[in-house]
Order: C-alpha cells, then sequence, then structure tokens
C-alpha cells in the first residue's frame, strides 16, 4: 500500500511559515545576553547554511558565470538583512522591528505606481511610522529604529536579487549556495564580537532550533505553499508579519506596545494588505 505524504493546505501552512519565523525570532533575543546580535545571526545563519546544503546538495562545479554574477550578491544581501535584522530586534522590541521592516517591500511593491489609492498606502505606512517613532516613547532606541528600517531596505533588495536568481537557477540550489554567501559574510561579525566563545551544548542546541525554525520550516512550508496560492494571496497573507511578530514578542519575551505602537502595527499590516489587494501586477 502506498504511503500517503501528509500534505498541509496553503493557507495554514503560510501561516505556520510566519508564527515559525517570528518564534525562531524571539528564541534569537533569548540567546543574545550570551552570544550577542551578530554571535546569534553566525551560528544560526552557519547551521542553516548546512542544513540547506545537506537538503539540496548543489553542485558548486556545475554554476555558470551568470549564475554566480546573482547568487553571490542575492547571499550577501541576504547576511546582511539577517545581522542587522538581529541588531535591530537587540534594541527595539521584534514586532516594531517587523513593522519597520516591513517599509522596504511595500515601497518595492508600490514604486512606479502613478495610483492616488497607491500614495494612501504609503501615507498610512508613514503615519505607523510616526507613531512608532523615538519622540512618542523614550524606551524606544533610535539605533534600534534605523537598524529595522535599513534592513527593510535590504529586504527590498532581496526581492529583486530572489526574482533574479529564481529565473537562473533552481530555488533549493540558489538558497543553499546563498546561504553559504550569507554565512561568509556574518561569521567574522561573530567572531569580532566574541559572542561565539560562550557557545555552550545548550545554545548550541538552542542555535539549530533556531536555525530550523528561522530557515529550513518557513522556507519549506513557504516552497509549498506558493506551488498552490495565487502570489497575490500569499503576499496579503505575509502582511499579517508584523501582527504576528508582536504577539510572539509578547507570549515569549513579554515585550507589550502600548497602545500607539499597536495602531502602528496595524496601520502597516493594512497598507501592507491593501497594496497588495489593489495592485494590477
Amino acid at each position: 500500500m502506498k504511503n500517503k505524504e501528509f500534505n498541509l493546505p496553503p493557507v495554514p501552512a503560510v501561516l505556520l511559515a510566519i508564527i515559525s519565523v517570528q518564534c525562531g525570532a524571539a528564541i534569537a533575543k533569548t540567546i543574545f545576553p550570551a552570544l550577542g546580535a551578530a554571535g546569534t545571526a553566525s551560528i544560526r545563519i552557519g547551521i542553516s547554511a548546512l542544513i540547506l546544503f545537506a537538503a539540496y546538495r548543489p553542485n558548486l562545479f556545475k554554476i555558470t558565470r551568470q549564475q554566480w554574477k546573482i547568487v553571490i550578491p542575492y547571499g550577501l544581501n541576504l547576511g546582511a538583512m539577517n545581522l542587522i535584522f538581529y541588531l535591530a530586534i537587540e534594541r527595539i522590541p521584534i514586532g516594531l522591528s517587523v513593522t519597520l521592516e516591513f517599509i522596504g517591500p511595500l515601497l518595492l511593491a508600490i514604486v512606479g505606481s502613478k495610483r492616488l489609492l497607491d500614495y494612501c498606502w504609503v501615507v498610512l505606512a508613514a503615519i505607523g511610522i510616526l507613531l512608532i517613532a523615538p519622540w512618542t516613547n523614550s524606551r524606544i532606541d533610535t539605533l534600534g529604529v534605523i537598524f529595522a528600517l535599513l534592513a527593510g531596505g535590504l529586504w527590498a533588495s532581496y526581492i529583486v536579487l530572489d526574482g533574479k536568481v529564481s529565473k537562473i537557477m533552481n530555488s533549493g540550489e540558489a538558497v543553499s549556495v546563498g546561504m553559504l554567501f550569507a554565512s561568509l559574510l556574518i561569521l567574522p561579525f561573530g567572531f569580532y564580537e566574541n559572542g561565539l566563545i560562550n557557545l555552550t551544548p545548550k545554545l548550541f542546541g538552542l542555535s539549530i532550533a533556531l536555525a530550523l525554525l528561522s530557515s529550513a520550516i518557513p522556507f519549506t512550508l513557504e516552497m509549498k505553499a506558493l506551488g498552490q496560492l495565487p502570489p497575490r494571496t500569499f503576499s496579503i497573507l505575509m502582511s499579517l508579519e508584523p501582527a504576528a511578530a508582536a504577539i510572539c514578542g509578547f507570549i515569549f519575551l513579554q515585550e507589550r506596545l502600548n497602545f500607539y505602537e499597536i495602531i502602528a502595527v496595524a496601520c502597516v499590516v493594512i497598507a501592507s494588505a491593501g497594496s497588495t489587494l489593489m495592485a494590477k501586477r
């Protein structure tokens, strides 16, 4: 009798991927006191690279010059984005970090548009940023806000590079090779911060869980969902990520957002979902 493969419906798969990523971010933040943000990013990306390399076994010798020209910047961008995001959540709550980071993809989605409605989404997102701005709450670290916005810019460029690399390489091969270069970029920062010298068996176990939750599990779930969902539906579901981040931050880290910060998260979620729903492309 043939075994039936367990198939999770696409919508629950995307939602589970979102929860997985944000739970991973919460675990990462608990490791920061011992390893530091750079050390945690280094060990997470390094383990993720090993897992993905073992899963997809890319043949580096068969990669063409044209593919190298795209996959190397793709990987370096991926590494920088993760490192700077961790530097952001080290300083400000996860929910606010993800909310600010989402501005990058949102602006990318409507760039070049001439429709008034699209500018309304930008204004709504801008209201969210103003509500999070350090002058509304003395506990918000200005450098953390800058790091989150920078991570958002890198996320936007990652989307562009991901679109290019997906046209010339298999997705599994591209992400596994990209993770290799992400590791090469991040590891020196981890050693410079001296966080990796504090690595213990318990912390290494948590780092494996972090790598699975933040990379291997969500990547697998999203790839399966993308094969069954329209891109627009997928993007609308992903717009829930700032809200999921805020909830995970509250549950696992007791990061409580004030009224204005909750409204800010709602503004960005609505702006992101709205721009996707109303997009012509």
